[in-house]
């Protein structure tokens, strides 16, 4: 008897296991047929940008993860209204637009002086705003230059790109940053640098991702294979720095700053953050 109750119980034990398993599989299968459904570019490798609190992700892709900034080539500098990452400073959602993005937490605790409009040479951008400056790096032998091709000659294979990304609160406030100084343009150990990015702004977050701006979505997915460095916490800018710079003429031949990519989310298109 105890044999056969114990034949019954492996014959029961086995059939649950069947259908647990069948369970699982039509799970799984729902799933790729909702996110196929979805139209996401799965082919695709991460994408960016991301909640930076978050380190889930499902992509599977991976590339090298490029050096240090200090060892590589600046090649681009450039600017997006308003943060494209959300982050623990940067958590207040603008709206969905090719402008939206996500705002600085302290935005409402402006003063009416920081608010004070003024008039300049670099567009898209006013007293108030929230923008997210890009340093962009290259292991290609790349001096700096206007748009990403600068980071990518042809004479360049198998580059490693690396964008250095810090959050600011636009206020006209010349005691605040000065993006004159915060893009100027060195050399400095053999490679081009920039003259300096915020160091006072939490341990930057690293990933794997790729480009942005307005022109790719989740269905819409960028080629490129980037490291990021996206600092955790906002600091004020000052808009009449960002006018001068645009007066005084740049390298990279910008003059207004830009759109952006609305957040990331399907965790398919996201790098694991280790």
């Amino acid at each position: 008897m105890a044999s056969c109750a114990l034949a019954l119980a492996g014959c029961a034990n086995e059939t649950i296991a069947a259908e647990t398993d069948a369970a699982t599989e039509a799970d799984v299968s729902a799933q790729v047929e909702t996110v196929e459904q979805a139209g996401l570019c799965l082919d695709a490798g991460p994408q960016t940008p991301r909640d930076i609190a978050g380190v889930y992700g499902l992509n599977s892709v991976t590339f090298p993860k490029a050096p240090p900034s200090t060892e590589m080539n600046l090649c681009n500098i450039h600017t997006h209204t308003n943060a494209e990452h959300k982050g623990p400073d940067f958590s207040v959602f603008v709206n969905d637009s090719d402008y939206g993005g996500y705002a600085c937490n302290a935005t409402e605790d402006l003063t009416e002086a920081e608010l004070t409009p003024v008039e300049g040479a670099y567009g898209k951008v006013k007293p108030g705003d929230t923008i997210e400056v890009h340093w962009v790096h290259t292991t290609c032998d790349a001096a700096p230059g206007e748009g990403l091709g600068a980071c990518v000659p042809e004479t360049c294979t198998d580059p490693l790109l690396r964008v250095e990304a810090q959050v600011f609160l636009v206020v006209n406030d010349e005691s605040a940053a000065d993006f004159t100084e915060l893009a100027a343009v060195r050399q400095a150990g053999g490679v081009w640098q920039p003259g300096g990015i915020p160091s006072t702004t939490g341990t930057p977050v690293s990933f794997r991702g790729s480009t942005t701006g307005p022109s790719y979505n989740q269905m819409q997915c960028s080629p490129a294979q980037v490291t990021w460095s996206v600092r955790p916490q906002c600091t004020k800018l000052d808009i009449n720095s960002l006018h001068a710079w645009a007066e005084e003429g740049n390298v990279f031949n910008e003059t207004k700053s830009h759109g952006v990519r609305q957040l990331v989310t399907a965790p398919e298109l996201l790098s694991p953050i280790e």
